[in-house]
Parts: C-alpha cells; sequence; structure tokens
C-alpha cells in the first residue's frame, strides 16, 4: 500500500515535471538555460528515487519468494524410497554386463583362435616328419626321380590351395563380423 503510494507521488512528480520543462521553454532565454537545468536535474533525481523503488519491490518479492520456499520445504515430508530420490541405473547396469559379457566371449575367441593355432602348427611338424618319412621310404623302393619331383611339386601346390583357403576362411569371418554387428 505505501509502495503504490510512493509510485503514485513519483507519477505526479514526472507529470509536474513535464509541465515544468514547458515553462521552462517559455522563460527568457538568459534563464531559459539555466531552467532547464534544473529541471533534467529533478528529472534525473526523480529516475533514481523510481529506480529504488524498483530495487526494493524487486528484494521484498525475492525475500517473499524464499520465505514460501523455505516453508514449503520445512513443511514437506520426506520419505526414504520417494520416487524423486531414486537414480536410474538398471540400463546402465544391464549395459555394463553386456559389455562384459562381449569381453568374456572376445576373449573366449582369441584363446580358441589360439589353441587352434597351435594345433596347425603341431599338425604340420607331424606332416613334415611324415614327408620325410615318405621321400625316405620312396627312396629306399627306388621310385624315380620324376615321381618325386611331382610329388613335391604337389605337396608345393596344396600348400597354396591351403594359405588361399585360410584368406577366404578369414575373409568371410571378417564380413559375417561387419554384416552381424
Amino acid at each position: 500500500m505505501v509502495e503504490n503510494e510512493i509510485q503514485a507521488s513519483i507519477d505526479q512528480i514526472f507529470s509536474h515535471l513535464e509541465r515544468l520543462e514547458i515553462l521552462s521553454s517559455k522563460e527568457p532565454p538568459s534563464k531559459r538555460q539555466n531552467a532547464k537545468l534544473r529541471v533534467d536535474q529533478l528529472k534525473y533525481d526523480v529516475q533514481h528515487l523510481q529506480t529504488a523503488l524498483r530495487n526494493f519491490q524487486h528484494q521484498r518479492y525475492t525475500r517473499e519468494q524464499q520465505e514460501r520456499q523455505r516453508e514449503e520445504l520445512l513443511s514437506r515430508t520426506f520419505t526414504t524410497n520417494d520416487s524423486d530420490t531414486t537414480i536410474p541405473m538398471d540400463e546402465s547396469l544391464q549395459f555394463n554386463s553386456s559389455l562384459q559379457k562381449i569381453h568374456h566371449g572376445m576373449d573366449d575367441l582369441i584363446g580358441g583362435g589360439h589353441s587352434i593355432l597351435e594345433g596347425l602348427r603341431a599338425q604340420r611338424l607331424t606332416l613334415k616328419g611324415t614327408q620325410k618319412k615318405i621321400l625316405d621310404i620312396a627312396n629306399m623302393l627306388g621310385l624315380s626321380n620324376t615321381v618325386m619331383r611331382l610329388i613335391e611339386k604337389r605337396a608345393f601346390q596344396d600348400k597354396y590351395f591351403m594359405i588361399g583357403g585360410m584368406l577366404l576362411t578369414c575373409v568371410v569371418m571378417f564380413l559375417v563380423v561387419q554384416y552381424l554387428t
């Protein structure tokens, strides 16, 4: 109520200042500059008063809002499992467990690939030993050199077929992984 009275007084002062400004323009030229300066000074002072009133109103409004919020907080009852205080972690936990399963699966795949590679190395040693024994037996039986060369050529060609098959298998596995993920 007091604020409204102050605002009404400020508005009345502004209207009087406008009237004074009109009257100052009717003053003789020698006094006109001085009168206009005094009216401008009064306008400036009134504007400061209006700004101070607005600041006071803003502070009062802020204080009232804080008191309202404080009362609201003090009157509110809190429970232990309130829906506002829960943290949604189910999706994160599922994502983490899926990543761990994938990690273990990749470890298993790497371990399987390592054991297959070891098996292939052992088979290579076995086949080399077998090839040497066959060549020794063939030499004992008296097979001709041309037959021996044909066997060695066939073994050389089989080696390329094996490498090509391994590369083709790797490419197929890579494409399957690319398209399935």
